[in-house]
């Protein structure tokens, strides 16, 4: 998996944990804000089928390739095809040029691979799902030799040492039949439109706690993806879009009123909300939005907060301009029902 600001890769064995605890009997699970899937492949590894939706299109391929894919439906000759890739000569081109040369993610000569092997995907002969694998596997290669501190609002002043590795793919690690069911799906949908058309036993709500927006933070990720060439601007090469689509979760004044369409939108006997008290919101106003619902659970952990938060706060020359005051977070579970 790529590095991800707010993944609850840590939080997995206590999330799954007071879902099965608070309700039985669950066949199908919607996650609405899937990120990088970890959630819905814990889901998944359960047995339940699992819908998994985010409206950035690199979420997409991470979920068709970990939540809609089974290993067995990978091609007989997958290794054979990541060996090709693998041992394509570098090529410069769009992603070195603006990741590489005019901004310091990534060293040029991974740059270039990425380049060569970005260029052949979109020559394969490929179904939907396996593209997605290999979108996934390029990205995380991509991820293992970035240099950043986890997001691509900036880029350190010195290589990274990971910067310096050679590029290289691997084959993602998919679940099995043996484990999960065959109908998982992935969506690429508004998270409303996701609630008001995607009938489950539960949902799982993890959405944006601040003004922060994800499709900023990993503005690579979605071109690597799209591949579209881009209107770019400022000194990190954003894509233009960063400016023009906005998420009315990302919106003090608009998230309240969202979540709580979003919540009356659902489709679903049961519902578990994530948030940490970092968010828009207090916990309060999370208990007076969910009275509609039966039984409300509150349950919480203290969470350390993401690598930016324990380095400190830096301008763009890479000087120290401001001091953390909080390394933890309290993150809440809100666990409720419905008849």
């Amino acid at each position: 998996m790529i590095k991800y600001l707010g993944s609850k890769r840590q939080l997995i064995p206590w999330i799954v944990k007071t879902i099965k605890e608070n309700f039985e009997h669950i066949d199908s699970a919607l996650d609405v804000f899937s990120g990088t899937s970890r959630v819905s492949l814990a889901l998944k590894e359960q047995g339940i089928q699992v819908h998994a939706n985010d409206h950035n299109t690199f979420a997409f391929h991470i979920a068709n390739c970990y939540v809609a894919t089974n290993k067995e439906e990978l091609p007989k000759n997958i290794e054979k095809i990541i060996e090709h890739l693998n041992s394509l000569p570098p090529k410069a081109g769009f992603f070195t040029e603006n990741y590489c040369l005019k901004a310091r993610f990534f060293h040029p000569k991974n740059g270039e691979k990425v380049d060569a092997i970005r260029n052949e995907i979109d020559k394969l002969d490929l179904s939907q799902k396996i593209r997605s694998v290999l979108l996934v596997s390029l990205m995380e290669a991509a991820d293992r030799t970035d240099s950043t501190c986890g997001i691509q609002m900036a880029y350190l002043k010195s290589w990274a040492k990971r910067a310096h590795n050679d590029l290289s793919l691997r084959i993602p690690n998919l679940i099995s039949d043996e484990i999960a069911k065959k109908d998982n799906q992935a969506y690429c949908l508004d998270a409303i439109e996701a609630a008001k058309t995607i009938k489950c036993d539960l949902a799982y709500l993890d959405p944006p706690y601040n003004q922060h927006s994800y499709r900023s933070n990993y503005h690579i990720w979605e071109t690597l993806v799209q591949w579209d060439n881009p209107t770019m601007y400022g000194q990190v090469q954003k894509r233009m879009d960063c400016r023009e689509i906005k998420s009315d979760f990302n919106s003090k004044k608009k998230f309240k009123l969202t979540l709580e369409t979003l919540i009356n939108s659902l489709q679903t006997k049961y519902l578990v909300l994530s948030f940490s008290n970092e968010g828009f919101i207090n916990k309060e106003e999370l208990e007076n939005m969910l009275k509609s619902w039966e039984n409300l659970k509150i349950f919480s952990v203290e969470y350390k907060r993401y690598v930016g938060a324990q380095i400190g706060i830096y301008n763009q020359q890479g000087l120290k301009v401001g001091n953390v005051k909080n390394l933890h977070n309290q993150e809440y579970l809100y666990v409720a029902r419905r008849f």
